[in-house]
């Protein structure tokens, strides 16, 4: 056995153990799976690791570590190894993916209460949710390689303001109840935070009522929660409220003419907020045409899985006077250097990185997959398709009524769009014994109370499952089963005419063009082709992580078995999405230390306001309710201070050394002056500077003797994972960005995930949900609607921890630290580090410093960043942390080549800027001034070609471009004309032709 041992021994060194450069070499075994995922995600192999090792003067990996992280942090790997994470093959997840899916029963489900069973067209599934030029692209913070994504969501902005009637939409927000939070602050500063009464109808969704009172509780907003009509009609509400919440239709299926609570709201100075669907305004009055301030709601009726509660786009609107004040990203039409049509980010002086600590709202992602999925499905079936679903969905529901008031029933709601709401008690026992015959059918119903129940529609629903729906309540009734060709069609429509929508929606021509699947192809691959994404090349931004989002983890997100279930399903008809759950918390729980998660936020920014949330509930159980002073340095995530005032906290700013490292002298210094109300710290940590610094651990050690509690961002924990840990760094919760380390894709500029894990005395605080009575007492209410937030995309995560398994993981966090440290060793020489440790290590990320280009050839950041575009690289992070810089992320998952391939591109760029400076090339007519450049530029005639340099010195100025070229669509985009002749909506009809 020996003998045959060593015969079929395998040559190749095991990547698994040879990456972590252990003592002991241990050659795979016969028996060793073939499709071993760390081979696959981690870039480079072994070989190009010992390379760039001995480049940096190091024989083994743990000497590169001991000099890049301090010591006295580093725990020992056995916290995460393989026996604490197990790691599975590709084959071994996909065969676990599936046991738990298929224990997820799979249920109809006519629940409602803002979500639907949604059906997405294949064409979309296959070309955007699946496609990842789509799904691995970043935020379009670079528009001249975004234009496909930003037309998108133009074309998404466009599809909610023509169906609500306003006057200008964002381009998407995390989801309904959170939108509703962000309309209730509109409202409330729009007052000028006097009137702090706020004021929702008792018909809104549950889930957005728990949100709004978490929120409502940081701005000191008083939440009054009653029937609008009736509440209004006492003076001393009317005298306070500083806006109105509506549901149209409300959650129970009711349509109501709210024109005179308008005027009522008006005239009383607040603001009147509505939440909507957009498939029933298709059919409905607009709110726009009957005075809504703000309208929001949840975009995913247009084709986006219901997932188990997200990721969903919600869509937010307001009018004209309104539009400077909208939270959240806009998309606008500008120009670039040659006059023609582009798009861009619009006010971009809304970011949260720039606002700080006067911000009201911490929104800086979207749900930009989402929307362009949703904007996409309304460019598939165009306004007549559209209005053909919605008469779909109207009729059956007006068949079901008439089928059922038949048997007994009673109907409470007179009008209605998809909803009915059944007095159950007059033909049958209670709601019980419905909810009980239901489920034996393998349907969900909503039971609203022991008398009704609530029944919603959508367009899944068939002819087939229509009539067995109507049996349940005729059995429940004792009365004779139907046949379909016992149901007629309805010859009108249930809305009162005054509720009817007369105005014409959706005329602008891409609504209106690409109706076959061969052209909406097309289509969708056109713009596609425009934008650089993780399929082009390295992304290598700075605090943003983009590595490979695997296809092994994404394959089960689009499998029914977890994409089709209702987020208010019954917990035993889910119990595979709840394994799936659990295990991610606890993995999430060892990799950072500490006790508990809360998968709950669904974004950073929510992640960084959930935590302080709980920091703050922590204070006021121990009678300190006084505690409301936030340190933040000024190094931290532009999110930080406006997440601190959200959650109701007085922002100190504290100050930052010369060489990056916190001031723990100033940090001591205002942690005492504020020792009575310190609630928290907040810190990044290794800092946005690119360090690991040596006083984490006592700068942590100062807030708890001061009485606070200490926030780490997690931004960068992909520096972190099984080599050191929040936990022992000192803090005491921290939220992690799961697109971001735990590989979930960016999505174009979302969807994100942002849970929190926290120390054992904080686990009691953690968020809470409506349809989660087993949350602890001390729990804050919820920070977003989906009891899980995103849960569908949390498999994304769940499957690329259990792939890598703990030694994976921390082999991945090594070689991350290693190729950020050998292309800081690369440029060395041709640009200037900012920020290094004493042993002259950086983290996982690298701050070069510009400024010394600009006094010596007149040349900014956004130069170099355009430039970078005609190398075929999307630029790293520009000018943040710091104005004059760039902050370089190459990730673990980029191999040498690729790594190398950014490298030579900055260099020949430096020896383009050294031709300026020598002054071989005019400062202000040279490849960087006019960079990028598009092929409608290199091709102009010869006569037109102007600038003192070759065309192929523009777009081939390296030999790998010959071969590969990605070409920016546009010129350099006008950033002021954009904003200065603000159009966020696309081409009309008229546009066109002229």
């Amino acid at each position: 056995m020996s003998v045959l041992r060593h015969v079929l021994r395998p040559l190749r060194i095991s990547a698994h153990r040879f990456r972590g450069f252990a003592s002991v070499y241990q050659p795979d075994s016969l028996f060793s799976p073939l499709d071993e995922f760390p081979r696959r995600h981690i870039g480079p192999d072994d070989k190009e690791s010992f390379y760039m090792l001995d480049r940096l003067g190091y024989k083994s990996m743990n000497a590169f570590i001991e000099d890049t992280i301090p010591s006295k942090i580093r725990i020992p790997t056995s916290a995460i190894d393989n026996v604490s994470i197990p790691a599975l093959s590709e084959s071994e997840l996909h065969a676990r993916a599936k046991a738990l899916g298929a224990a997820n029963k799979s249920f109809k489900s006519y629940i409602g209460t803002g979500y639907h069973c949604a059906v997405v067209p294949p064409v979309i599934l296959r070309n955007i949710t699946e496609n990842p030029a789509w799904y691995t692209p970043y935020t379009p913070y670079q528009p001249e390689v975004a234009q496909g994504r930003l037309e998108s969501l133009v074309n998404f902005q466009t599809m909610v303001m023509s169906l609500t009637s306003m006057d200008i939409a964002n381009a998407s927000l995390l989801d309904e109840a959170t939108a509703a939070a962000e309309g209730m602050v509109m409202a409330f500063m729009q007052s000028g935070q006097k009137k702090k009464q706020f004021l929702v109808d008792s018909g809104v969704l549950p889930q957005t009522i728990a949100v709004l009172r978490t929120r409502a509780k940081g701005f000191g907003i008083n939440l009054v929660i009653a029937d609008v009509n009736v509440a209004l009609q006492d003076e001393s509400v009317k005298s306070q409220i500083c806006g109105v919440l509506v549901q149209y239709p409300d959650v129970n299926g009711h349509i109501s003419d709210y024109t005179s609570l308008a005027d009522t709201v008006h005239a009383a100075g607040g603001l009147v907020v509505c939440a909507t669907d957009l498939l029933a305004l298709t059919m409905l009055k607009p709110p726009g045409e009957w005075g809504a301030d703000i309208v929001l709601g949840n975009s995913a009726r247009f084709g986006v899985p219901a997932g188990y509660g997200g990721p969903h786009g919600a869509f937010f609107a307001v009018r004209e006077a309104l539009k400077r004040k909208m939270p959240g990203r806009l998309v606008g039409r500008s120009r670039d250097a040659t006059g023609k049509l582009a798009y861009r980010l619009a006010l971009q002086t809304r970011e949260q990185h720039i606002r700080r600590e006067k911000a009201t709202s911490n929104i800086c992602t979207s749900q930009a997959l989402l929307a362009n999925m949703a904007a996409m499905y309304a460019v598939y079936h165009g306004p007549e398709g559209l209005k053909r679903i919605a008469n779909k969905v109207h009729g059956f529901t007006q068949v079901f009524r008439t089928a059922v008031e038949n048997m007994g029933y009673h109907a409470t709601n007179s009008t209605f769009f998809d909803t009915i709401t059944l007095d159950v008690s007059s033909a049958t026992k209670n709601a019980d014994a419905v909810h009980a015959l239901s489920i034996s059918e393998g349907i969900n119903l909503r039971k609203i109370d022991e008398k009704h129940v609530g029944v919603t529609f959508d367009e899944s629903v068939t002819p087939g499952e229509l009539v067995q729906l109507i049996n349940v309540f005729a059995s429940a009734a004792s009365t004779s089963p139907v046949a379909l060709s016992d149901l007629k069609e309805p010859e009108t429509i249930s809305i009162p005419p005054y509720l009817q929508r007369t105005s014409q929606y959706l005329p602008h021509p891409v609504f209106n063009k690409h109706h076959s699947e061969t052209e909406m192809m097309r289509y969708i691959h056109h713009l596609a082709s425009k934008d650089i994404g993780l399929v082009h090349s390295m992304i290598p931004l700075g605090s943003c992580t983009m590595k490979l989002n695997s296809t092994s983890s994404m394959i089960p997100l689009t499998w029914p078995e977890f994409s089709s279930v209702h987020p208010f399903a019954p917990y035993e008809q889910v119990k595979g999405y709840h394994v799936v759950i659990q295990e991610l918390e606890d993995d999430l729980a060892k990799i950072t230390g500490f006790h508990a998660t809360s998968l709950q936020p669904n974004s950073g920014a929510a992640g960084e306001y959930a935590g302080l949330s709980v920091i703050r509930a922590y204070h006021e159980s121990r009678g300190e309710r006084h505690r409301d002073v936030c340190l933040i340095p000024l190094s931290a995530h532009g999110t930080n201070p406006a997440s601190a005032v959200m959650a109701g906290l007085k922002v100190v700013s504290v100050k930052v050394l010369a060489d990056g490292n916190l001031d723990l002298v100033d940090l001591k210094t205002k942690a005492e002056k504020h020792k009575d109300s310190l609630a928290a710290f907040m810190i990044t940590y290794p800092s946005t500077f690119g360090v690991f610094e040596d006083g984490v651990q006592d700068a942590c050690k100062i807030i708890h003797e001061n009485g606070g509690q200490v926030y780490l961002d997690g931004a960068n924990l992909n520096a972190q994972v099984g080599l050191t840990n929040p936990a022992v760094c000192g803090g005491d919760v921290c939220h992690m960005n799961l697109h971001k380390t735990f590989a979930i894709p960016h999505g174009g500029g979302g969807p994100g995930v942002g849970p929190i894990c926290v120390a054992e005395h904080l686990a009691p605080f953690l968020p809470s949900h409506p349809i989660m009575p087993e949350s602890n007492e001390k729990a804050i209410e919820a920070v977003s609607a989906g009891p899980f937030g995103s849960s569908s995309i949390h498999l994304i995560s769940w499957a690329y921890i259990k792939m890598l398994g703990g030694q994976g993981l921390i082999d991945s966090t090594k070689i991350a630290l290693l190729n950020a440290n050998y292309m800081a060793g690369r440029l060395a020489g041709h640009y200037s580090l900012k920020y290094k440790n004493a042993n002259g290590r950086v983290a996982h990320e690298l701050l070069i410093d510009l400024a010394e280009f600009d006094k010596a050839a007149g040349l900014k950041v956004t130069d170099f960043a355009k430039r970078l575009q005609d190398y075929g690289f999307h630029p790293p992070t520009c000018s943040w942390p710091i104005s004059t810089c760039i902050l370089i992320e190459p990730t673990e998952s980029e191999t040498l080549e690729e790594i190398d391939r950014f490298c030579d591109a900055m260099i020949q760029i430096r020896k383009e800027v050294e031709d300026i400076i020598t002054g071989q090339q005019p400062k202000d007519n040279n490849l960087l001034k006019n960079a990028p450049h598009p092929a409608s530029v290199i091709t102009v005639s010869d006569s037109e070609w102007d600038r003192p340099y070759s065309r192929h010195t523009a777009a081939y100025p390296l030999p790998y471009l010959e071969e590969k070229k990605f070409w920016p669509t546009v010129s350099r985009i006008d950033d002021a004309y954009g904003d200065l002749n603000l159009i966020c909506d696309c081409p009309s009809v008229e546009e066109l032709a002229s």
